[in-house]
């Protein structure tokens, strides 16, 4: 695993925090001169005594809308609506990188108000926008000094408990499973069997998935890197020795991802963002949200496997018609990762075309992790203390927290809910010093939500209504999951079994025919709930920065099971010996195991199958015949 070059103190919060960063400053002062500029530009027809329409198209350049207060009377009643349709552009801006669309109502107010004067303009009009421009400034100033008081205020507080709570992190860990004993349960089974249910079936139907947009956190391309994260962690703690169905999932999944329903949206936000209305590579400017995200991915898969399709040339291909396509493979996704992080003014590369959020540069980092582990690189080595650096001076407000969102254009911060737990896992991979940090203060934070229920146990209960962000409806099942992973990352079971409690009173579980889902959440929380689920201690970091052992991957492998007929709930090798559990998955009865990987032509003893012993062909290849009765525990190993 990757470690930083640089000192990192957990028990200090940035002392950069609620600065301005270089980059951000920089920004900002190039966003103040454009916006002057324009000022003075709209005010030049007054101070000129130009044309009256000359005059009101001034006003609009000072403030969106701004014009209509220089055509007085009624007209002035277009002033507020085209501050709410601005507002309404921000969010499509945001929505869905489309830069044009402040531009354009900004840009066409202006000129309608120009077009719709008169002889003459009303002498308060240059008044009242500046009066205008002056309640938004200063309400949005008064409202940033408040934020600062209050963050500086608990950023004080996270200080004084760090100590102790990094302590407590250490004293609640526990102890990192052994990979000779791992066994999925039942219940971890059931859930598992969710995300098999909705991998196996054809490549290009999508039935049991979210699909709202492909914009923002419903996308389908989110929940298809979840749901693989998920397999990914299953197959390298549980299962390196099945291929079969767990392998098929997998690169289901990844060749789902290449439909062109599921990342069409580049082709949208290259127009519209980037102006560019001829390459559409989805991987080479920005777009971490699918570099950084499908990277980690694919490279998640191929550490859990062994598997090393992906790093053919040409191997994902986005293919837009029968004229035009972009050939990809693992390296060049992770290539396009590499070069914008080369060029990261902020240290940080954007998603959609201006929007910089933090989060997905932690996909980012990932996924130059798992390229470092598959291919012994050290691209993390190489850029994680810039990284690290733009985290620190320019997305860290001043309670000590990340800004979810930063404009890469203007500099302004947005406000984007991630918190501490979220960023925590993922750091745990590549920055465990600061990992540990981040689940300090929010295993800490979050203490004031735990509850007792009536018989006596400990439960996770988040207030209100909260918002899935998988599907945009009320509830708190992507919450839950998220502390879910984290806890068990972290190996605290105390919030692991709070954040699970937490799930089951207020997400409404249902076990159907043996499979587990939850009825008040996303698709993309239900996979993530359920990854939590099948996580132990350092899973997540282990998975993508060594993935299944090597060992293991060179032992007696079981290439196939019938789906969902066969449950495999462990199937390990110390390279010479295969160990392997099953369920059945519908009626008990007999089934055929094939085998491969073994030693052409050795004898092996059996013990839990039909048979007491077989015999390895000359491809190496073998199979036994197993009766599944509830738990089936069978042991191959060389006579």
């Amino acid at each position: 695993m990757a470690t930083l070059a640089v000192d990192f103190d957990a028990t200090r919060l940035p002392q950069t925090r609620g600065g301005t960063g270089t980059a951000t400053a920089r920004i900002q002062r190039r966003t103040w001169t454009v916006w002057l500029t324009l000022c003075a530009i709209g005010l030049a027809p007054h101070v000129l005594g130009l044309s009256p329409a000359l005059k009101a198209a001034g006003l609009g350049l000072w403030l969106p809308g701004g014009g209509f207060l220089a055509l007085g009377g009624w007209w002035s009643l277009l002033f507020p609506l085209t501050l709410v349709l601005f507002v309404a552009s921000l969010v499509a801006w945001f929505w869905a990188g489309a830069v044009i669309a402040p531009l354009i109502v900004w840009g066409g107010a202006a000129l309608l108000a120009g077009s719709l004067a008169g002889e003459s303009t009303w002498n308060g009009g240059p008044y009242a926008a500046a009066t205008a421009v002056a309640a938004i400034g200063l309400s949005f100033r008064a409202r940033n000094r408040k934020a600062a008081l209050a963050g500086a205020e608990r950023a004080l507080a996270r200080e004084a408990f760090l100590p102790k709570a990094l302590a407590e992190v250490a004293r609640q860990q526990r102890d990192v499973p052994c990979e000779a004993s791992r066994e999925l349960t039942p219940d971890q089974l059931a859930g598992l069997r969710y995300l098999l249910d909705r991998t196996l079936q054809p490549v290009a139907s999508f039935d049991g998935f979210t699909i709202i947009d492909q914009f923002q956190p419903a996308a389908l391309r989110y929940q298809i890197n979840h749901m693989g994260f998920a397999l990914a962690i299953a197959q390298a703690n549980y299962v390196p020795n099945f291929r079969g169905y767990m392998g098929q999932a997998q690169r289901n999944l990844i060749e789902k991802y290449l439909e062109k329903k599921v990342w069409y949206y580049w082709v949208l936000e290259s127009c519209w963002g980037h102006f560019n209305f001829t390459d559409w590579d989805p991987a080479k400017r920005d777009n971490i949200m699918l570099t950084g995200w499908f990277g980690a991915h694919v490279g998640g898969y191929m550490l859990a496997s062994g598997d090393r399709r992906y790093l053919e040339p040409g191997s994902l291909t986005f293919r837009l018609n029968a004229r035009k396509e972009w050939r990809h493979d693992f390296r060049s996704i992770i290539g396009s990762v590499e070069r914008n992080y080369a060029s990261a003014e902020f240290g940080q590369f954007a998603c959609e075309p201006n929007w910089i959020y933090p989060i997905c540069n932690h996909y980012g980092m990932l996924s130059l992790q798992a390229h470092d582990a598959l291919l012994g690189t050290d691209l993390i080595g190489r850029h994680l203390p810039a990284w690290l650096k733009g985290l620190e001076t320019e997305f860290t407000d001043a309670s000590g927290s990340t800004v979810g969102l930063r404009s890469q254009y203007t500099g302004l911060p947005v406000p984007f809910p991630v918190g501490e737990a979220g960023y925590s896992f993922f750091e745990s991979a590549f920055l465990p010093q600061r990992a540990r940090q981040q689940w300090a203060i929010a295993r800490t934070e979050i203490e004031p939500l735990l509850v007792e229920d009536e018989g006596g146990k400990l439960r996770m209960a988040m207030p209100g209504e909260g918002l899935d962000a998988g599907n945009y409806r009320a509830g708190h099942a992507g919450a839950y999951g998220t502390y879910l992973v984290a806890a068990r990352e972290f190996g605290d079971e105390r919030l692991a079994a709070a954040a699970l409690a937490g799930l089951e009173h207020d997400c409404m579980p249902a076990r159907d025919d043996g499979v587990l889902r939850y009825r008040k959440a996303s698709n993309i929380s239900n996979a993530t709930a359920i990854m939590g689920s099948l996580m132990r201690t350092g899973d997540f970091a282990r998975t993508f920065s060594h993935g299944a052992s090597k060992r293991a991957l060179a032992g007696p492998m079981i290439e196939t099971a019938a789906y969902p007929e066969v449950l495999v709930a462990r199937a390990w090798s110390d390279g010479a010996a295969l160990d392997a559990v099953f369920y059945p998955g519908r009626d008990e009865g007999v089934q055929t195991i094939p085998l491969s990987q073994l030693e052409p032509g050795r004898t092996y003893r059996l013990s839990g199958a039909t048979t007491d012993s077989l015999v390895a062909d000359a491809q190496g290849t073998a199979r036994f015949a197993v009766n599944l009765s509830g738990r089936t525990e069978v042991r191959l190993e060389p006579a």
